[in-house]
């Protein structure tokens, strides 16, 4: 496996620095080398920022990935909009010469240029090639016995021709690895639908935003399961943060815990929910910590 360095975006190191702790805890027990990525920037959005201003969006991601490939080291995610925005970028200007030139005549001007030298990667997509679930399963110490609604989130696999994880419509990977931890990955009605946060509704329409929340929200309700697993720490966002706003704004409680799938694999590799930072979600659901404590003294 190459060596990696970590791509933290944005919402992780300012919202959720447990997800950030709970990747390299468990990249460490996988004996993954991956390093920090310093000077690193907002990957940028890919649903907006693409969407007004191609050329800026396509410097600054660049940059992005530049200061990778001069660490010599492939550029890993653990967000879907990070992940969507810079596999996007690196395929485009590895892809088009054209476009190659006009963005590094952008970044000449803070003395970088894009070499296409590293490939982006997306935590859950490495893990499920290397080590694989298997790997994983062999290493697990803490079999979790965890019922999970599992949202795999919009651009971890679409668009689908520039994604090689199986079906867009009807995936698996993602399904595998959390049953590797010893959870069921419970099915439910649209578990593929949008969380309602990208696209920029959340910033500008968070009504609209929280009704399709609240919309897969009841169907994972109804599926009664544990807790809500995702790959991308803006859809943590959502889900957390957004069940809150959704008591606060209609009085309505789901109150169903949030993980992000390295939190969930930190669980079955051993470490506490406190080191994992999942006490610091807003839905801290107490039955549900009480579950993790037995769990971990089991």
């Amino acid at each position: 496996m190459k060596k990696l360095s970590l791509f933290l975006g944005c919402i992780t190191p300012n919202r959720y620095p447990g997800i950030e702790k709970a990747t390299k805890l468990c990249l460490e027990r996988l004996e993954i080398d991956c390093s920090d990525l310093p000077g690193a920037s907002c990957c940028p959005a890919p649903g907006v920022f693409r969407s007004f201003d191609k050329a800026t969006w396509l410097a600054l991601a660049s940059r992005n990935i530049v200061l990778s490939e001069e660490m010599e080291r492939d550029l890993l995610t653990i967000c879907n909009g990070c992940y969507g925005s810079l596999v996007d970028a690196n395929n485009e200007l590895k892809n088009d010469p054209a476009l190659k030139k006009s963005t590094n005549a952008h970044l000449e001007k803070i003395g970088k240029k894009f070499k296409g030298t590293v490939d982006v990667r997306h935590i859950v997509e490495l893990l499920y090639d290397e080590p694989g679930p298997e790997r994983i399963k062999e290493a697990v110490v803490k079999p979790l016995d965890l019922r999970v609604a599992l949202h795999y989130g919009c651009h971890l696999v679409k668009p689908s021709k520039e994604r090689e994880l199986g079906s867009a419509e009807d995936p698996t990977f993602f399904d595998e690895l959390v049953e590797a931890t010893g959870a069921e990955s419970v099915d439910y009605p649209d578990k593929m639908a949008c969380c309602g946060a990208g696209g920029g509704v959340r910033s500008a329409l968070l009504d609209k935003s929280l009704e399709i929340l609240e919309h897969k929200l009841s169907r994972i309700r109804d599926a009664d399961v544990d807790c809500i697993v995702n790959a991308c720490p803006f859809c943590h966002l959502q889900f957390d943060g957004g069940q809150a706003e959704i008591r606060e704004k209609h009085g309505v409680l789901y109150d169903i815990p949030v993980l992000h799938y390295s939190q969930l694999l930190g669980l079955a590799f051993g470490f506490s929910p406190e080191e994992l930072g999942i006490d610091l979600n807003l839905v801290t659901n107490q039955d549900f910590l009480e579950k993790l404590k037995k769990l971990a003294e089991g």
